[in-house]
């Protein structure tokens, strides 16, 4: 439906094009995300992979578009433009969603005739937003490997350290008698997070092998997994650090009340793969 969308709006600018020859352009570049000064840093590192924006002009909702981008605009003079951050839910390029937790960039701009307005859009994330962070900037790491299942272990390592790494990041290594590793967040560590609301797990990672994220339920009835996403791993040649934003909300909206919720991650020995690894870092759960 979104990628049907997309082609509609680009369809429709195309014809107004054709029909308008002379338009105005707006020009967006790619975003950028700073501090909030009143959350004091508590927003950890600032990573993000804001890929789109929705687009209104005066209001009006103009399209989803993926930054950087240059549309015509058919007005002419003053205008209030306003974007807002959207995100790849899960990593799927079809599923964008504005990322409710950071707030729209307004601007006032004036549009002239076969002439280009250029914005570069900021963010940050709202006063009101809650954090649940793991930057393996402590020693006291947030993540428990499970003593009855994980044979592998989560380390703290500073071998290929990128600029949002800080000083650390967590990194498991898998091989033939390290062949599972599951961890999860410490029990004191549980959050409340309330339904009807966006709940997102943002997450760094280089990996070799795939691994998965699970949420877990944990009520008076016991504990109940949940597997959320599976990471795909990159091929050793060529390796890189991403980033996803894994939607928490619908999946705990659709659970039972009075409960408390648990992030846990599981990856296995692949023999096919020289090297097994997986490297994570700035796990961040963001909720209101």
């Amino acid at each position: 439906m979104a990628y049907r969308y997309i082609l509609f709006i680009g369809l429709l600018l195309s014809a107004c094009v054709k029909n308008n020859p002379d338009p105005a352009w707006l020009e967006v570049t790619e975003w950028t995300l700073e501090a909030n000064p009143a959350l004091n840093g508590e927003e950890g590192q600032l990573t993000h992979k804001i890929t789109d924006a929705w687009v209104y002009v005066d209001e009006q909702l103009i399209g989803i578009f993926e930054v950087p981008f240059k549309i015509p605009i058919l007005k002419e003079g003053l205008a209030s433009i306003r974007l807002y951050p959207t995100i790849r839910v899960n990593g799927v390029a079809a599923t964008k969603m504005r990322n409710e937790h950071l707030v729209a960039f307004d601007v006032t701009g004036t549009f002239i005739k076969n002439e280009t307005l250029t914005i570069a859009p900021k963010t940050n994330y709202k006063d009101n937003v809650n954090f649940w962070i793991e930057d393996f900037e402590d020693i006291n790491v947030r993540l428990t490997d499970d003593p009855n299942t994980s044979s592998a272990s989560l380390t703290l390592a500073n071998d290929t350290l990128k600029w949002f790494n800080g000083n650390y990041y967590g990194k498991v290594v898998l091989n033939t008698q390290d062949s599972i590793w599951v961890a999860y967040t410490n029990q004191d560590q549980q959050l409340s997070i309330p339904k009807n609301k966006q709940a997102m797990l943002e997450i760094d990672y280089c990996n070799s092998v795939p691994f998965t994220n699970y949420l877990l339920f944990v009520n008076s009835n016991g504990t109940n997994e949940n597997p959320m996403v599976t990471m795909n791993p990159s091929p050793l040649t060529a390796l890189r650090w991403k980033k996803m934003y894994i939607l928490l909300s619908e999946v705990i909206t659709a659970g039972p009340n009075n409960t408390n919720y648990v992030q846990a991650f599981r990856a296995f020995y692949n023999p096919a793969i020289a090297n097994n690894f997986l490297l994570i870092d700035n796990i961040k759960v963001v909720y209101f």
